[in-house]
């Protein structure tokens, strides 16, 4: 009787090795074996969205996402000098444009994953009022923006000031950093007054729950249109054509309008 179980047993193991190989190949059921990583590039205002997005994404498909924030400007010419990245997300659509003139990102993978806003913010409760005349009295010593060289969200700043009439003007006020991180830093711990920053940066679930500010209208600077594109020199290709699809998504989308930008 036990070398009858015995032999059965032997059998069913194999049996069972070959329904789950079949499955497998027939896609039925995943394997950690194939789950991929994706490593990002991301525009500096995009990263508090990417800590959400990351483990979404990695519940819905396996892959892993690695992510490094900084300036688009600063991260084009990392990309340009051969840096390990997948995907790049940008705060324009220049720059993904460029990669592909230059051969290094992939024809069509190119789309618009969101558009940005730009606000006027302060640590300081009360200072920025809702129309930003706190830009005409003058009463502050520092305003921090992104550098126009290397941020988008500069160019939108400079844009402004421009069209309000105030750039030359504020000249010997502005504090220009390479990207909008720093310039919140800046103004978080009041070593500026005021910053020019995205306003996904002091948006969290729809709400700014600290300071003061103003959102600039989007008439006084060109659209912000991000733009994400799959890199040529891509690890894992279906892993990340599999991240920009769920950036597509309308999860990762609510996810992003919790942060303040607009769906393209």
């Amino acid at each position: 009787m036990a070398a009858m179980f015995s032999q059965e047993l032997k059998m069913q193991i194999p049996l069972r090795g070959l329904v789950v190989t079949m499955l497998l190949l027939c896609g039925l059921v995943s394997s950690p074996v194939w789950a991929g990583e994706v490593k990002v590039a991301v525009t500096a205002d995009f990263a508090a969205p990417m800590e959400k997005l990351a483990p979404l994404f990695q519940k819905e498909s396996g892959h892993t996402v690695k992510f490094s924030s900084g300036a688009s400007g600063v991260l084009y010419a990392q990309i340009k000098k051969g840096a390990p990245f997948d995907v790049f997300l940008s705060a324009d659509e220049e720059l993904p444009k460029q990669l592909l003139q230059d051969g290094l990102a992939v024809g069509g993978s190119r789309f618009i994953y969101a558009t940005g806003r730009l606000v006027l913010w302060s640590a300081q409760p009360g200072l920025v009022d809702e129309k930003g005349a706190v830009l005409n009295k003058g009463n502050f010593s520092t305003l921090a923006m992104p550098n126009p060289r290397t941020s988008p969200y500069g160019t939108a700043v400079k844009e402004t000031l421009t069209k309000l009439i105030m750039w030359n003007a504020m000249q010997g006020k502005l504090d220009r950093r390479d990207d909008v991180a720093v310039a919140y830093q800046l103004a978080a711990t009041e070593r500026a007054d005021l910053a020019f920053i995205a306003l996904s940066q002091v948006m969290r679930d729809g709400k700014v729950t600290a300071g003061s500010w103003w959102l600039v209208p989007p008439e006084l600077h060109n659209p912000i249109h991000q733009s994400a594109v799959l890199l040529s020199g891509a690890k894992d290709p279906a892993a990340a054509k599999a991240f920009l699809t769920f950036l597509k998504s309308e999860k990762a989308r609510k996810v992003m309008r919790g942060f303040g930008y607009e769906s393209p």
